[in-house]
């Protein structure tokens, strides 16, 4: 009887110790789902990240591209997935749009998902037509004052980033300007501006780097919340009239909301080491990208702050896509 007794209580103990200190993660691979078609800055992170993590986890994280719907095909496969870490998603800035851009969605980016860790951001510029007779911020809502709804703008469709980056401007400014979107992307956004077809616009660096260099594009401000790197000389927006302006593209990995947390948080830590690498700094700093890691509950914060806002501008400017 004692004999059983001191088995049962050892299954007892291992039962405990098992859930105390669960299986090694991973032990198996691990899929990564990018949102956006291949060549994409999804896409690349997503790559960028999976390779690392192949390396430090000693399993294979492949890349499983999943485009469509303005990256809501992904998030909703992502949402479904078995809440073992072993379905990723890179996802970001879009995601936190659409989930008020998109009147009908099968899954919630704050319910549905849990935030891991924040892999990067995207610094962008307000920038414009050298025609336009504005070289500050100061300068061109004086100008959009004087004349509303003349001047125009380009962005790369209805829901951009790029175009709520300059819906929030005039929010805050209280300016009106004209939007053009265009079906093409960004590039034939950007061609249409370089040729002064449109006037301004918010686009990314550094892929704009080289016309601003030659004098075809000028930079008025930057709109995160610090001077970018690439464009130390620029001031922000926040610094040159409209305090608490802050537009920043980032992405980040998320997982199915019931992740249990020690995975999570070793997912986190090992998103946070392969960022600290220097070859990885190097092919974000290629990407254009700063990396931008935190923890999961600050990410998670963040990406509250950023529906709630997107929710506004979204609402203030009357976008849609459905």
């Amino acid at each position: 009887m004692r004999f059983v007794n001191v088995v049962a209580a050892l299954a007892g103990f291992f039962c405990l110790a098992s859930i105390a200190f669960p299986q090694e993660f991973p032990t198996k691979a691990v899929r990564m789902i990018a949102p956006f078609a291949p060549g994409g800055a999804t896409d690349a992170l997503a790559r960028a990240v999976s390779q690392k993590l192949s390396e430090r986890w000693k399993h294979q994280v492949f890349v499983d591209n999943r485009p469509g719907a303005g990256g809501n095909i992904g998030a909703e496969l992502a949402a479904r997935a078995a809440p073992d870490g072993y379905t990723l998603i890179v996802a970001g800035a879009p995601h936190a749009i659409n989930m008020t851009l998109y009147r009908k969605l099968s899954y919630d980016l704050q319910k549905d998902l849990v935030a891991i860790n924040r892999i990067a951001e995207y610094p962008s510029a307000i920038v414009v037509h050298p025609s336009l007779p504005v070289k500050t911020v100061k300068e061109l809502i004086a100008l959009a004052k004087k004349r509303p709804n003349e001047l125009n703008f380009g962005s790369a469709g209805p829901g951009s980033p790029n175009r709520l980056a300059i819906e929030l401007f005039m929010l805050m400014s209280d300016t009106k300007m004209l939007h053009v979107p265009y079906k093409g992307g960004s590039g034939q956004m950007v061609s249409e501006l370089l040729a002064g077809q449109v006037q301004l616009a918010s686009i990314g660096l550094p892929p704009s780097m080289g016309y601003i260099r030659a004098g075809r594009l000028r930079p008025i401000a930057v709109t995160g919340t610090r001077r970018a790197p690439l464009l130390p000389e620029v001031p922000t927006v926040a610094e040159s009239g409209l305090p608490g302006f802050d537009v920043t593209s980032w992405y980040g990995v998320f997982g199915p909301a019931a992740i249990p947390k020690n995975i999570v948080a070793k997912i986190n830590a090992d998103i946070t080491a392969i960022l600290a690498d220097a070859d990885m700094k190097e092919r974000l700093d290629k990407l254009g990208a700063e990396p931008a890691p935190t923890s999961p509950e600050e990410f998670a914060k963040y990406v509250r702050d950023e529906v709630a806002l997107w929710a506004k501008v979204v609402k203030a400017s009357g976008a849609t896509v459905d």
